[in-house]
């Protein structure tokens, strides 16, 4: 059989209100032509659905048959317009994220912050990964997007913008380095213990590269799994790491001292990575606005 759905739209509403006139009015249509629709649906199964009576209509067996599987029908779509209406207008729906943690700290968080205090119905979920990590799961569609820094690979089925940059500098405690000792290169760096992350990560390729072309090797005698743990082992004395100045300002500096040692670490970019030709939820679209309008009006672009 070959139906028209908008035949059992209106049946399912007859058989709702058991009035024919009842039906009309919910469909902002007339009597006439809602009874002209459901003899035509009559005539298309072969069956009676209604009976009339005094005061409306009332269902056949055939027609409660029919209705137990048509009311559940529009029911469902119903409930999928009303999701979907709801994800326009952002009291509901869900946005994923993936993130490397400079980024998210950087840049990241604070749009959050904003962003679920606007729209405290829509859910958030943040996969904090390296780059390589959140890159691979933008790829896999496992995220709307990835808020990344450099460096990383990218395949012709990604786009990608620039949020901003960041700085980073070595730093150590007061009390790693003996009263009076200056470090002034790299060289006298290396003979210190070093703290950085894993071969797996953007930060170890970018340092790797940087040091490699002063004639140096970067292999970090404390391994760190995310970037956030650098300064609590830096504090803890436990060697001399590369850390964000955004990641300065905002904690007590008690006994950490910053290196000045030439040449400085060269900016890195943090980045927004998504597929092409992919759209984006509606909730993934506005954080990426927020992103690109805080960015703005913080004069941190890159």
């Amino acid at each position: 059989m070959n139906i028209n759905y908008d035949y059992y739209k209106v049946f399912y509403y007859v058989a709702k209100y058991k009035s024919f006139t009842g039906a009309a009015d919910a469909l902002l249509n007339n009597q006439p032509n809602i009874t002209r629709m459901m003899k035509k649906l009559e005539n298309e199964l072969g069956c009676t659905l209604f009976v009339r009576q005094r005061h409306g209509v009332s269902l056949t067996s055939e027609g409660e048959k029919l209705y137990a599987h048509i009311s559940a029908a529009v029911e469902h779509i119903q409930r999928g317009e009303e999701e979907i209406a709801a994800d326009k207008s952002l009291k509901s729906g869900v946005v994923t994220v993936a993130a490397s943690e400079i980024a998210l700290h950087c840049v990241l968080l604070p749009v959050l912050k904003k962003f679920r205090k606007s729209y405290p119905g829509v859910k958030i979920r943040i996969l904090n990964y390296s780059t390589p990590q959140a890159v691979d799961t933008v790829k896999k569609g496992l995220a709307d997007f990835a808020i990344v820094t450099e460096p990383f690979e990218l395949t012709s089925g990604f786009e990608t913008g620039v949020l901003r940059s960041i700085r980073e500098v070595p730093v150590c405690s007061s009390t790693l380095i003996a009263q009076g000792s200056v470090i002034k290169t790299y060289e006298q760096l290396k003979s210190y213990p070093l703290i950085g992350l894993g071969r797996n990560t953007a930060s170890y390729g970018f340092y790797s590269d940087f040091f490699k072309k002063m004639g140096l090797s970067f292999e970090p005698d404390v391994e760190a799994a995310t970037a956030d743990q650098i300064l609590p082992m830096i504090k803890s004395d436990l060697g001399i790491g590369f850390v964000p100045l955004d990641f300065l300002g905002k904690t007590d500096k008690g006994n950490l001292k910053i290196l000045d040692i030439k040449p400085a670490v060269p900016a890195r970019k943090i980045c927004l990575l998504k597929r092409k030709g992919i759209s984006a939820g509606i909730a993934a679209g506005e954080i990426e606005k927020m992103l690109k309008a805080d960015i703005k009006s913080s004069g941190s672009g890159a």
